[in-house]
């Protein structure tokens, strides 16, 4: 893993950010460097569309990416056994709820599907309704950057609970 700082405990006073089967080394390399800088704990499940020793995720994450408290998952199966959040909210363009309607606690965590198909139906079936969200765009549009999303939910969980 060379750079990462991995974790195996799940802490509930802070809350997590989940990325299932990222595709884009910048993407989750941005992701990292933000989860460093807002102290959300970062969550991995393979398979991965690269490797963690990636230029391109490197250079995204620069130096934060040290600082990122991060854990990775062989599959969705694995995430599921070893994790337990209070409240795991899924990012979907399906969703009715829009983002700014949750309310975020710790020990909640934020999933993100992979860029290029979002969230498997059978990942989303297992949710309430309550647990899926979406950030509104304009008609026709398809969907924003899976970092750009990230960023969009990790800041309104985070003012929620008053930057801390």
């Amino acid at each position: 893993m060379g750079f990462f700082k991995l974790s195996a405990e799940i802490n509930f006073d802070m809350m997590h950010i989940v990325l299932y089967e990222p595709e884009i080394p910048p993407n989750t390399g941005n992701v990292m460097r933000l989860a460093a800088n807002t102290g959300f704990r970062l969550h991995l499940i393979e398979p991965l569309g690269f490797e963690l020793e990636d230029k391109q995720l490197r250079r995204a994450g620069l130096d934060y990416r040290e600082w990122a408290d991060t854990t990775r998952y062989s599959d969705f199966e694995e995430f599921n056994k070893r994790c337990q959040f209070n409240n795991l909210y899924a990012f979907t363009t399906k969703a009715c709820q829009t983002y700014d309607n949750a309310v975020f606690k710790p020990g909640d965590a934020l999933l993100f599907g992979p860029e290029s198909r979002g969230l498997p139906a059978d990942i989303l079936e297992s949710l309430d309704s309550d647990n899926k969200l979406r950030i509104p765009m304009v008609a026709a549009s398809r969907s924003l950057n899976l970092s750009n999303t990230v960023s969009i939910a990790v800041y309104e969980a985070w003012r929620q609970q008053g930057f801390a």
